[in-house]
C-alpha cells in the first residue's frame, strides 16, 4: 500500500482520546511509509491527523470542493492540495489516489464516504480494503448495525466481512495490510443478499 484514505471529522469531538489516535494514525502511516489522502482540511480529526503526518516528514495529500474551502479551511502545508469543483469529484480523485480506506470518527460525511468505497469494494468496483479506527468504542454500534443487516438477510456474511475493524492504528494497518478481496459471482442471487 502506498496510500490510505482516511475519512474523518472536521470536529475533533470532545473527547481527548479521538485527538490522539488521529495523530497516532498519522505518525503509524509514517512508520509505515504509507501516504495519507484525506479531505484537505485544516481543521478537526482532519487537520490533526494531516499535521501528524506532515511533522513526521510523511506525505499527505489533500482533495477538497472549491465551494466548500473557505468552510473546511483549505490546509495549505500539504505535499499537495488538490481542489475540485464537486464532492464527486473528490470522492472519486481520492479513491483513485488510495489503495486503502479507513475511517476515523467523524459524522454524517465520514460515514457517507466510507460506506461508498466499501460498497464499492462489495460491487467489485475496485478490490481495496476498508477498515474503521473503532476509538473508544465508537463504531461498534454501527458494527452491531451490520452485523444486523446479516441477521435480517439485507446483507451477506462475506461483505460483512469486507469492513474490517480495530482499536489501535497499527493493528488496523496491518488488518488492511493482509485483508484479500473475495470472489462473490452471484453479488445479486435473491436468496442470498
Amino acid at each position: 500500500m502506498r496510500r490510505i484514505c482516511v475519512f474523518c471529522g472536521s470536529s475533533s469531538g470532545n473527547r481527548p482520546e479521538y485527538r490522539a489516535a488521529a495523530e497516532e494514525m498519522g505518525r503509524e502511516l509514517v512508520r509505515s511509509s504509507i501516504g495519507l489522502v484525506y479531505g484537505g482540511g485544516n481543521v478537526g480529526l482532519m487537520g490533526i491527523i494531516a499535521d501528524a503526518v506532515l511533522r513526521a516528514g510523511g506525505e499527505a495529500v489533500g482533495v477538497i470542493p472549491e465551494n466548500i474551502m473557505a468552510r473546511e479551511v483549505g490546509h495549505y502545508g500539504l505535499t499537495k492540495l488538490h481542489v475540485v469543483r464537486s464532492m464527486h469529484e473528490r470522492k472519486a480523485l481520492m479513491a483513485d489516489l488510495s489503495d486503502a480506506f479507513v475511517a476515523l470518527p467523524g459524522g454524517f460525511g465520514t460515514l457517507e464516504e466510507f460506506c461508498e468505497v466499501v460498497t464499492w469494494t462489495q460491487l467489485g468496483l475496485h478490490a481495496k480494503p476498508c477498515g474503521v479506527l473503532n476509538v473508544l468504542g465508537y463504531y461498534t454500534p454501527l458494527l452491531a448495525m451490520f452485523d444486523h443487516a446479516v441477521e435480517e438477510r439485507f446483507l451477506k456474511p462475506e461483505n460483512r466481512g469486507l469492513v474490517l475493524a480495530r482499536e489501535s492504528p497499527s493493528d488496523l494497518l496491518q488488518a488492511l495490510e493482509h485483508w484479500r478481496p473475495i470472489h462473490t459471482e452471484k453479488w445479486l442471487d435473491r436468496d442470498a443478499r
